[in-house]
């Protein structure tokens, strides 16, 4: 059975982090003479909280289960997004709890997506906690927790398995959470740069700040509603987002044994990324191809540069817009699903499918073909010169039908659900409801049609913002985490 106290205590430890983040937006009110309203009933929540999980799990031990770190895992995704969508009520900027909560599980799952249709208007401590919930979100809440509590000793291994995404994981490090440390010094490292290179292309100290959070979380939300093109008029500044959200989708270990290790043989080499790197230049290529096509008097440099931004946006499902792509050529829509679905590199910050995946399951298939021509030939599947075991290409498998059977059941929930009551956009259709599903089950923001980025989803139900929130966490944790949850043998002794 579970060791409740533990994961009290570790829930415990977990909620002052959050109330020490909130403190932190609490000081940016303060900074613009925002007053306390808004942060000061979380902050008091999560104390609380912290305190009474530390005092139920004092005294057990360090030693975890694996039972107990995927509780860990996916409890503290939602314990953090019910007392992280408090400063949205407490403040009234967001009307009810349906919305709340799916603003927060926007946040910590890095996907981006908002119901907020003015953000000009909002609190500067608000879009502050709103960038700060994407940035901790991105590495990974349990992630970062890793790298600054390694008194979980042994549960620190089950934590990283539960929590990293992606089927195969390079060590960096024999102890998890050294290797924690390092990486997520690669993160504050990569966040630090953007910050002063968007700062250098003009961009408001602010602004940068939050838009180098979210850039390198891959998450994508942002400080005003207008697009970065309508607000900034600046291809710099579009082009150092494009670079940092590219590196944001890259395998962190790989950034790491590059920048720090020196080792760029390994980079070049790494199959992943070569996946990744045709999918984000064929699919930019088309669309460029498609818009110098439709308007052959249109600026080469700019069609290229929108589509560039575009695709490595919906691709490391970070979800930034400089232009509204669904008034593109209804042809590329299908190229802006599949990039949506393949996402980056496991590893990162990205969600998505992930090009490793893909990368296996082509592998997969060319071995299949061998095999019909030749019965008896011997082909394993390999990876960067290594044989990928045979349990990961057969849970590999098993995430391709929890995923998409995920996928079409969230799309036909939301179809049903009518969307929106209000009949602000009384022609929703299943193509809009698959759009709403895909973007959030791949954390990327943006739909299709009248959800893409010229819109929020505020129109949206009550009932179908709690589904997109499940979606958003289940893809966020790769599925398995969630759902071993609701099957009976989790939960016998033993």
């Amino acid at each position: 059975m579970p060791n409740w106290r533990l994961i009290a205590k570790i829930m415990g430890f977990l909620l002052f982090i959050e109330a020490g983040l909130m403190m932190m937006c609490q000081a940016v009110c303060w900074m613009y003479d925002e007053g306390v309203k808004a942060f000061s009933p979380a902050i008091l929540t999560a104390v609380v909280g912290g305190i009474a999980g530390l005092i139920f799990g004092k005294n057990t031990g360090k030693k975890m289960g694996r039972k107990d770190g995927y509780i860990v895992v996916s409890l503290v995704w939602v314990l953090f997004t019910l007392i992280g969508m408090l400063p949205f009520l407490s403040d009234g900027h967001v009307p009810d709890v349906a919305s709340a909560f799916f603003e927060t599980m926007s946040g910590f799952t890095s996907t981006g997506a908002t119901i907020i249709d003015d953000l000009d208007i909002m609190p500067k401590g608000l879009l502050f906690w709103r960038s700060i919930t994407q940035w901790i979100g991105g590495i990974g809440i349990v992630f970062f927790t890793i790298a600054i509590l390694p008194a979980f000793g042994v549960g620190e291994v089950k934590l990283f398995a539960a929590e990293s995404t992606g089927p195969l994981h390079d060590k960096v490090h024999p102890r998890i959470s050294v290797a924690a440390r390092w990486i997520g010094g690669v993160y504050v490292i990569l966040t630090l740069l953007c910050i002063a290179s968007l700062m250098l292309c003009g961009m408001p100290t602010f602004d940068a700040i939050n838009y180098a959070l979210c850039t390198t979380a891959t998450g994508g939300y942002a400080t005003h509603s207008d697009l970065i093109s309508d607000l900034y008029h600046s291809p710099a500044i579009e082009y150092v987002l494009i670079f940092f959200m590219f590196v944001s989708g890259v395998n962190y270990t790989l950034i790491y044994y590059t920048i720090l290790k020196g080792k760029m043989k390994k980079f070049f080499r790494d199959a992943e990324l070569r996946a990744y790197l045709i999918i984000a230049l064929g699919a930019s290529f088309i669309c460029a191809l498609s818009l110098m096509v439709k308007n052959p008097l249109s600026d080469v440099e700019e069609a290229i540069r929108q589509s560039l931004f575009t695709v490595i946006s919906l691709q490391t499902t970070t979800g930034f817009a400089t232009v509204d792509y669904t008034l593109w050529p209804v042809q590329l829509m299908p190229v802006l699903l599949f990039v949506m679905f393949a996402g980056a590199c496991s590893g990162s910050t990205s969600g998505g499918f992930k090009c490793v995946r893909l990368s296996i399951i082509y592998r997969v298939l060319k071995n299949e073909f061998t095999h019909i021509l030749h019965p008896r030939a011997v082909t394993p599947v390999r990876m960067n010169g290594n044989i990928v075991p045979a349990n990961v290409v057969q849970t590999l498998m098993g995430f391709v039908a929890l995923f998409v059977c995920s996928l079409f059941l969230g799309a036909f929930i939301l179809a049903l659900s009518g969307v929106d009551p209000n009949d602000v956009h009384p022609n929703f259709d299943y193509y809009e409801a698959f759009g709403i599903a895909m973007s959030s089950i791949s954390n990327v923001g943006p739909g299709m049609g009248y959800y893409g980025p010229a819109h929020s989803w505020a129109i949206l139900s009550p009932i179908a913002k709690f589904v997109c929130s499940f979606l958003m966490l289940i893809g966020r944790l790769e599925i398995f985490p969630i759902m071993i949850l609701f099957t009976r043998s989790f939960w016998r002794k033993g």
